[in-house]
């Protein structure tokens, strides 16, 4: 085969090239990888990954599927071909593979164990019962996919004497970006994300396992026939930020699961944000100061941020609903009436929210209207935006020192 044909897109590192022998960097690389009705693209990916400079053959594959695609990762796999000698298509890419010179002693583990494919599973919740997903299309599928990438990322880079390589070629777009979700969360800046690409008419070919594949020309649908050594296998690594590091205390708390983890990172970057901003918000006018650019409110959005502003100096625990936030606003405006006399009650800027009754949708409409405007104003006050309340927690996540209410 040319091998101008495998065009590996990415960039090795050198001083991961001059590794002595007893670095302390990992010493086995794993493949992981989601995969549906196309398990072809575990073939081609190895294939890329052992025709890198230097040359890369995983110890073990780890796949994450559904019952369809294991069934379909036998048949298409694990299935004697006569055109292949009666060998299996993984047999075959052993067997060319060792012919190139590659050592494949204690590599490339695979087979059709449960520790091998992992199915994702999904808990009745009536029942409390696991079952096996054939395909993930509900909201319920999709969070409890979420759950089962995650752990299997986290099983592996746990282990220091591991190097990951990721790929998201198969199965459905959704377990591609909920891997790549995975990988930021969890994934190490010495683990890989990629994904394989293989040129027309190859890549549609269902007899098309990798370029050096033994049993000569593979036919399309209409008949005509193609050399597997003309093929081009490009293997490009995707772009990823590992945030383990920027919350590795929040991260190495026990969070159960997919959504908890982002909760918590998407705190910790609220709080990072939060950090950074003096505020200033006068309880004379309708006037907010973030690191002194202003901004003019609405009676009713001052309202809310006075609310906040008071809750954050006094280290009050968050709300966990907009019914309550509408009644600590509404206390915060008795209280302010009852302060006043009534020339400055009605010279007050809450003049016209006296005596009125605050619900939990005119909150959420309030901070809605709030966050837009800070937003179309840029920084600083944009960066305001994302520490305002989302749902289930009333809160402002700026620390208490940071905000100044001015007489």
């Amino acid at each position: 085969m040319d091998s101008a044909c495998i065009r590996i897109a990415f960039a090795v590192s050198a001083s991961k090239n001059s590794m002595p022998p007893d670095s302390a960097f990992p010493t086995e690389t794993w493949l992981l990888g989601v995969v549906g009705m196309s398990p072809t693209v575990l073939t081609e990916t190895l294939w890329a990954l052992a025709h890198e400079r230097p040359a890369t053959v995983p110890s073990r594959v780890i796949v994450i599927t559904t019952t369809r695609g294991r069934n379909e990762i036998e048949r298409s796999l694990f299935k004697p071909l006569p055109r292949f000698n009666d060998s299996t298509p993984w047999q075959a890419l052993r067997e060319a593979l060792a012919l190139e010179g590659h050592d494949m002693r204690d590599k490339l583990r695979f087979g059709l164990t449960g520790d091998d494919i992992r199915i994702i599973t999904v808990q009745d919740p009536s029942t409390g019962l696991s079952r096996e997903l054939s395909d993930i299309r509900s909201p319920q599928e999709n969070e409890a996919a979420a759950d089962f990438i995650l752990e299997q990322v986290r099983g592996i880079v746990q282990n220091p004497d591991v190097d990951l390589v990721a790929s998201v070629a198969g199965g459905r777009k959704t377990m591609g970006a909920l891997l790549y979700g995975c990988m930021t969360l969890a994934a190490r800046e010495t683990d890989r994300l990629t994904h394989v690409l293989v040129n027309e008419p190859f890549e549609t070919l269902r007899e098309f396992y990798f370029p050096g594949q033994p049993g000569g020309s593979v036919a399309t649908l209409s008949g005509q026939s193609h050399d597997p050594a003309l093929a081009c296998v490009d293997l490009a690594d995707i772009s990823f930020v590992p945030i383990r590091n920027l919350f590795l205390r929040e991260l190495n708390r026990p969070v159960g699961n997919f959504r908890a983890l982002v909760e918590v990172c998407r705190s910790g970057v609220r709080r990072r944000s939060g950090e950074d901003l003096r505020i200033e918000i006068s309880l004379r006018r309708t006037l907010l100061t973030v690191n002194g650019s202003t901004l003019d409110t609405s009676a009713r959005e001052h309202a809310v941020l006075v609310t906040l502003a008071r809750r954050a100096k006094d280290n009050t625990q968050p709300l966990t609903n907009y019914k309550e936030a509408a009644e600590a606003v509404q206390e915060m405006l008795d209280e302010l009436r009852d302060s006043l006399s009534a020339t400055e009650s009605f010279a007050c800027w809450a003049h016209e929210l006296f005596g009125k009754d605050l619900d939990e949708e005119l909150i959420r409409k309030v901070l809605s209207s709030l966050r837009g405007k800070l937003r179309d104003q840029g920084p600083p006050l944009s960066l305001l935006a994302q520490c305002l309340p989302e749902r289930g927690r009333f809160s402002i996540e700026v620390p208490g020192p940071m905000i100044h209410l001015k007489p």
